[in-house]
């Protein structure tokens, strides 16, 4: 046959996915898959026609020329640069600039590979919508798990009498894909008397009380009224037959005895005269009948756009709406299911996955469950099935708060939260301790022990169950409540999510899931943590990113948090777990103990947060100081928007403990609170968290006010140093440095007690497993939170985090004083324990009045009051002091701290 270089396109109508009656629609997650939602099809999704080349260097140009890159939503993405955050910070390291390289290689390769199997990064995190429990509309549940080393599933439970024979799935039967998937259908029962629906494709809206079907349309007619009022006459005729339009098409081109052999054919016209000869003949109606293309020979090489349509019939056929109203008339609602069905898996009832292994018969708790009741009391732990009916389930109340402009972070253990020895509930948190927190000032709380975990004294950090809240607390409608709660008073809501280890836990955990030893974690040592007990997950696996990825994107989608707070970086970043010691060497961050693979799927964690979720929040915990946290993936960082620097409340712990506050140095406070500020930005800062309080020590309060590490003779002289220094440790790690801060609960009010979990080595008691909010009657806790509610309030109207760095202008180790500026706010330190002064002149280079609006030495603080109403107000001289051309004569009582704030401007 000759060629041409156009190509003949008969006039056959196709209609596009979205315009199908809904019967025909697939599942977007399930559309050139393999069948689980995974698509085989990867990115070479789109299809190109065209004839040969003829200009091969033009072609190979063609090939070369890349578009640019796409982000999830179809917006061009920044250019990429794996190094370049190191010439931001001056880092000239050659080895960890090719480190940089080859984990950007490698990146590319692992989302490649990523891509292949679920289209693109959203999909990829969108597993918990095809894995777990879930129901169909086809009157049908459908359980999906991922357990490749099983070479038989069941599922066993409440609602089959826990028969490991009735719903099962064997190898090469039913749902066992080439990736280990296994899946496995809940048939509803039908009631007695009921017959089965005549069309297999019926399906019922469970969630709605109310019935399409009512209408008792059939159908016959619906298909009659989609063919009379939607479908032209000659649009019908080729979807009843395809073959026949070929076969007719056939006909006229070579007549009814068309030959059947080359032999017969003989000499054929090239394409596009045999195209003319047949459109001649055939002469049909473009504009009534069914749609024409066409094809326009320009001379140019033939490719696939360059075909044109018949203008009149595209915009009849734009004009068009699909059959979907004429189809929904036949989708019944619950009503009709209740009447007709019973579930096949009940609200509440308790299942768990029974694996056939190599090794033996194993149950397990699904890895997707959504709800767990963990061993207690001798029993084994169970996943429930947690679907409510619809007038049960909780209805969203308030949208998702904006993003403050700094963050002020409320620290949380629901558990711990209560005054009584006991573990506290969602709905007792959320009815007492948010009230507080929105009283005190802080605008986002941070949940930690959240996630269901077997062992209560873990602090919740031993996870067993990734996708399911603790049962201890409440249900998952409660959480939610708690969340919406949160929300409707304006304060977000963060996770502490640990996907840097799992909890070793065989029956309820992941741990040798499917009788294999490396399902979901490394194998040998690898796979265990040096000094925890913890297994570390395989995170170059597809499947396991599949499996992180999606429960991060859970939270958010169900649950409606606003952030992570991604714990013990380290563990996950190093081999060795991040027992080490780290000198500061570059090379420590690029040599061989160094997980590149953990580190590439931090980067893909937020690279999918924050492109599904803008105004997502993630917080880096790591105590190394790896290069690059919180810079953009694009410029070779792991794209984090805060870390947590520990050494600021290491040294305020260390100092408090071992150095008599006289022998302080200002100078060293202020180089720990200003370090790694460049080459690090977005620090979270915090006095003391929970590790103080909870991983064997003493919280601040503890050792402060004890007089038994009181360095002063006079008794009554324990309660002002306590509070002072709790007052002044505080407000100078606020406004130092940092651009967000994080409070523990209870420390606003100087809690004295550690938080200590039943465990037995103190007989299992809950007498420091609670916070004594009763405390807030006495006096001195009292006004210590007044005083922190009123430093998180200067921030509320001075924006003090995020005004950038502070001017630190004036360090006197000898006097004990520090000053500086950042804002519009001066804010003047003096830590001597028994020193006044007078007129302390420091420097200040606005002329004008100074106002001071806060003052640690208040008497409603807890203070002695020495300062008097006639020196609230400053004015500034001309004398020049610490590099600035004016200066303030202020009064420093001893252990106090001053905020002035300028209220007037002077002509100089």
């Amino acid at each position: 046959m000759t060629s041409s270089s156009a190509l003949v396109l008969t006039t056959t109508f196709l209609l596009p996915l979205n315009h199908r009656p809904s019967f025909l629609a697939i599942p977007s997650h399930f559309s050139s898959s393999d069948g689980h939602g995974r698509s085989r099809a990867g990115p070479q999704g789109k299809w190109k026609c065209c004839s040969a080349p003829k200009d091969k260097s033009a072609s190979m140009q063609q090939r070369q020329r890349k578009p640019p890159r796409r982000s999830l939503s179809g917006k061009s993405e920044p250019d990429v640069d794996p190094i370049g955050f190191l010439s931001k910070f001056g880092i000239s390291h050659r080895g960890f600039a090719q480190f940089l390289r080859e984990r950007y290689k490698a990146l590319k390769d692992r989302r490649f590979e990523l891509y292949s199997r679920f289209i693109d990064l959203k999909e990829s995190a969108s597993g918990y919508e095809i894995l777990g429990m879930h129901r169909h509309r086809q009157h049908r549940v459908d359980y999906m798990e991922w357990a490749p080393g099983a070479r038989y599933c069941s599922l066993v439970g409440d609602f089959n009498g826990w028969s490991a024979t009735e719903n099962s799935a064997r190898d090469g039967r039913l749902g066992h894909d080439d990736f280990g998937y296994w899946f496995i259908i809940l048939e509803d029962k039908l009631r007695e008397g009921e017959e089965p629906d005549e069309y297999f494709f019926q399906e019922y809206n469970y969630m709605d009380d109310y019935d399409k079907g009512d209408s008792n349309i059939n159908v016959e007619e619906l298909l009659r009224r989609i063919n009379d009022e939607y479908w032209e006459p000659g649009e019908l005729w080729p979807r009843k037959s395809r073959m026949e339009m070929v076969s007719k098409l056939y006909e006229q081109m070579f007549g009814p005895n068309s030959p059947q052999t080359d032999e017969e054919l003989g000499e054929i016209l090239d394409a596009e005269t045999r195209y003319k000869q047949w459109k001649e003949v055939s002469k049909f109606d473009h504009i009534n009948d069914r749609p024409c293309f066409d094809v326009i020979d320009d001379g140019k090489e033939f490719d696939i756009f360059s075909v044109k349509g018949d203008p009149v019939s595209a915009e009849k056929f734009k004009s068009k709406k699909p059959p979907l109203a004429y189809w929904i008339e036949m989708r019944k609602g619950r009503k009709a299911w209740l009447k007709k069905y019973m579930p096949a898996i009940s609200h509440g009832s308790r299942y768990k996955v029974y694996f056939n292994t190599p090794d033996g018969a194993l149950e397990r708790v699904p890895a997707w469950a959504t709800y767990v009741l963990p061993e207690a009391d001798g029993k084994e732990a169970y996943a429930v099935y947690w679907e409510p009916p619809p007038e049960d389930m909780y209805k969203w109340k308030y949208k998702r708060p904006k993003t403050p402009k700094s963050l002020r972070i409320y620290e949380c253990h629901v558990g711990i939260s209560g005054s009584e020895q006991k573990i506290s509930s969602f709905n007792e948190f959320t009815s007492k301790v948010l009230p507080h927190v929105k009283n005190a000032g802080y605008n986002a709380i941070q949940l930690f022990g959240v996630v269901e975990h077997r062992d209560y004294s873990s602090v919740g950090y031993k996870v067993t169950n990734f996708f399911a809240v603790s049962s201890r607390f409440g249900t998952p409608d409660d959480f939610k409540q708690l969340v919406d709660e949160a929300h409707g008073l304006g304060i977000l809501v963060f996770l502490d999510v640990v996907h840097s280890y799992a909890s070793a836990d065989e029956s309820a955990g992941l741990s040798l899931f499917d009788g294999s030893n490396d399902c979901y974690f490394h194998t040998g040592k690898r796979g265990h943590h040096k000094y925890w007990g913890t297994r570390m997950f395989k995170y170059g696996d597809v499947d396991v990113l599949h499996f992180l990825l999606s429960n991060l994107k859970w939270w958010v989608a169900e649950y409606q948090v606003d952030g992570f707070q991604f714990h013990s970086l380290p563990s996950m970043m190093y081999t060795h777990n991040g027992f080490a010691t780290f000198t500061g060497d570059i090379e420590e961050y690029c040599n061989q103990y160094v997980d590149k693979d953990a580190l590439m799927y931090l980067i893909l964690a937020n690279e999918m947060l924050h492109e599904l979720y803008p105004d997502i929040i993630t917080i880096a915990e790591d105590a190394t100081f790896y290069p690059g946290l919180c810079e953009p993936t694009t410029q070779g960082g792991l794209g984090f928007d805060y870390w947590i620097n520990f050494s600021v409340s290491e040294m305020w712990l260390w100092l408090l403990e071992n150095v008599p506050d006289q022998d302080w140095s200002m100078n060293k406070i202020v180089s720990v609170l200003l370090s790694n500020q460049q080459s690090h930005p977005n620090m979270l800062l915090y006095a003391e968290n929970h590790n103080q309080s909870i991983s064997g020590g003493r919280s601040f309060a503890e050792i402060l006010f004890s007089k038994a590490d009181e360095q002063i003779i006079e008794s009554d002289n324990v309660l002002f140093r306590g509070a002072s220094l709790h007052k002044m440790i505080k407000l100078l790690t606020f406004t130092m440095s940092g651009s967000a801060y994080l409070n523990f609960m209870g420390n606003e009010f100087a809690h004295p007690n550690r938080v200590e979990f039943p465990v037995p080595s103190n007989k299992f008691s809950f007498a420091l497993a609670n916070r004594q909010w009763d405390l807030l009657m006495d006096e001195v806790h009292r006004q210590l939170f007044d005083f922190d509610q009123d430093m998180m309030r200067i921030d509320e109207d001075e924006n003090i985090l995020s005004s950038g760095p502070p001017n630190v202008h004036h360090i006197n180790d000898s006097n004990m004083v520090i000053s500086y500026n950042r804002g519009p706010l001066l804010f003047v330190f003096n830590f001597h324990p028994t020193i006044c002064y007078e007129a302390y002149c420091v420097g200040v280079e606005e002329a004008g009045e100074y106002q001071l609006i806060l003052n640690t030495d208040e008497v409603s603080y807890g203070g002695l009051g020495m300062l008097k109403r006639d020196q609230y107000l400053q004015r500034t001289s001309t004398k020049r002091t610490d590099g600035h051309r004016n200066s303030l004569e202020v009064s420093l009582p001893r252990r106090s701290a001053q905020v002035y704030k300028l209220t007037r401007i002077l002509a100089t």
